[in-house]
């Protein structure tokens, strides 16, 4: 009988309110949810067939590897608030409080800056003005924020139909769109590209890695709700497989459209997939503003959608974090009657609209280059929480043989080589998000820092440092004021189960 976790009386108390009910089904369109984002779909397409290159590059190097980590550590540690609970096995409780506080700080400030204003920028153009700064702006961020935090709050019964409808609506305007371009293609002729327009330059490397990374990541997000799946030890292999080979034809089908049809210089950043589809959409005549306006309701959509499944995994791993004594423990208390945080859903709501109107009011609508800033480091904390993450991973294969792994990532040195790319990956990524400018110098690629911030190099990174700063901050004031639950450990003794039977589809463990 070996000893397989430590937690403590508050978190015994509150699992007690969790509810099983997520299927495989559930699983699968969960992910493909958290996995495929259409707000970074432009911003990879303006960067041409080179960007389209390291976009399949990365899904072979990063996100093949990714899938494999994941899909051992997932079904074998299936304890709620998943990578919270990896970190705190593996390195111990501060270390998951850390991580816990990076994973979850993205996404109240990714769903109230980027996506809100994606989304109202979006609606704007194609549906009907809404005036910069007036009443309408912020009331249109303001329901954008709520109903994103509100599927996270109620019952997962219910709410994950939430998600399960936005991977059915990635599939669909995806797949739509992607049939639109060949009718474009053939009825106009396709742009095209060459091979050697897709020769790779140090450039675009470093510009775009950090975006691709953010776009690939995703597939633990599920084990943060594993104590309410069915059966997580059978499911979770199976559900990293087919969302991970999903989303990325979800990826690369779309953005090879858009490079087909329209010219690098002619994608923006924000609505690159937008563009496209206005384009494109000519072929239909009369009906082209008709489906155009119901594409961007539906881009819409897909964005609420990105901002709910990211609440309902991150805010589960921050109150996981509270009822283990890694956070205030105040937020660590799970509703009786839905079995969601939802004190921490309020506080994410309650961050991300507060952001989100400071942007508006003080910061020109979030063009202002400060605001700029402070978002993409903070947008940039879940990459670094991998940092965490996937050593963590590696180390509970040595730490902990014992507990059953129904599913072993392949070959003797399988965990080693994929766990180590995975996190070179991301400390790269991480690098260039903290320091850009750094690895351009050494490898001698030219970068105006000023006219790509709008600020000098120490401005920004005493923006970008500060920010950091204040967010381990509050990681280390949480981590003390939950002392008193940290003393209240239980330990929880049992023999490791017997592994279920691998499905059929899934490649086999040594």
């Amino acid at each position: 009988m070996a000893i397989a976790e430590q937690t403590t009386a508050l978190a015994l108390s509150e699992k007690s309110k969790l509810i099983k009910s997520l299927r495989r089904f559930d699983m699968v369109f969960f992910t493909i949810c958290a996995f495929v984002g259409l707000d970074t779909l432009g911003t990879v397409a303006s960067n041409g067939p080179e960007g389209f290159l390291w976009l399949v590059v990365l899904a072979i190097v990063f996100v093949a590897p990714y899938m494999l980590v994941m899909a051992e550590v997932g079904s074998a540690f299936t304890m709620e608030g998943g990578p919270y609970e990896w970190v705190k096995l593996a390195f111990g409780r501060f270390h998951g409080a850390v991580a816990a506080i990076l994973y979850w700080v993205t996404n109240p400030f990714w769903v109230g800056g980027s996506l809100a204003f994606i989304a109202t920028d979006s609606w704007r153009v194609n549906v009907f003005n809404v005036g910069h700064g007036s009443f309408g702006d912020y009331l249109f961020k303001f329901i954008f924020i709520w109903i994103s935090i509100g599927v996270a709050i109620v019952s997962l019964r219910y709410g994950k139909w939430i998600p399960n409808v936005g991977a059915f609506m990635r599939i669909i305007v995806l797949g739509f769109f992607s049939i639109t371009v060949i009718i474009y293609g053939i009825k106009n002729g396709f742009a095209g590209f060459s091979l050697s327009d897709m020769s790779p330059t140090r450039a675009v490397f470093f510009g775009l890695v950090p975006v691709l990374l953010f776009n690939y990541v995703g597939f633990e997000l599920q084990n943060a709700a594993a104590e309410e799946m069915d059966d997580p030890q059978r499911d979770v292999p199976v559900s990293v497989l087919r969302s991970g080979i999903t989303g990325v034809l979800l990826y690369v089908v779309p953005i090879l459209g858009i490079i087909l049809v329209l010219p690098a210089k002619a994608v923006t950043g924000i609505g690159g997939f937008i563009d496209a589809v206005t384009k494109t959409f000519s072929v239909y005549g009369g009906a082209a503003h008709t489906l155009l306006v119901l594409m961007t309701i539906c881009f819409v959509g897909t964005l609420v959608t990105s901002g709910a499944v990211w609440m309902i995994g991150s805010d589960r791993i921050q109150a996981v974090a509270a009822y283990d004594g890694s956070f205030i423990p105040w937020f660590g208390v799970f509703n009786r009657k839905l079995g969601t945080p939802v004190r921490v859903n309020v506080m994410s709501g309650i961050v991300a609209t507060v952001f989100c109107f400071a942007a508006i009011a003080f910061f020109n609508s979030g063009s202002d280059a400060t605001f700029q800033i402070v978002l993409d480091i903070a947008i940039s904390t879940t990459l670094i929480s991998y940092i965490w993450i996937f050593p963590a991973a590696l180390k509970l294969r040595f730490t902990h043989p014992d507990v059953a792994r129904p599913y072993r990532v392949p070959g003797r040195y399988g965990m080693w080589i994929s766990a180590l790319v995975i996190t070179a990956w991301v400390v790269l990524g991480s690098f260039v998000a903290v320091f850009p400018d750094v690895l351009e110098k050494i490898f001698g690629v030219g970068y105006n820092f000023k006219e790509s911030w709008g600020v000098s190099r120490g401005r920004f990174e005493v923006y970008t440092l500060a920010s950091l700063a204040i967010i381990l901050a509050v990681a280390v004031v949480g981590y003390v004021a939950g002392a008193g639950v940290r003393r209240d450990v239980v330990a929880l003794e049992g023999a490791s189960p017997e592994p279920t039977a691998l499905p059929d589809d899934l490649p086999p463990a040594p």
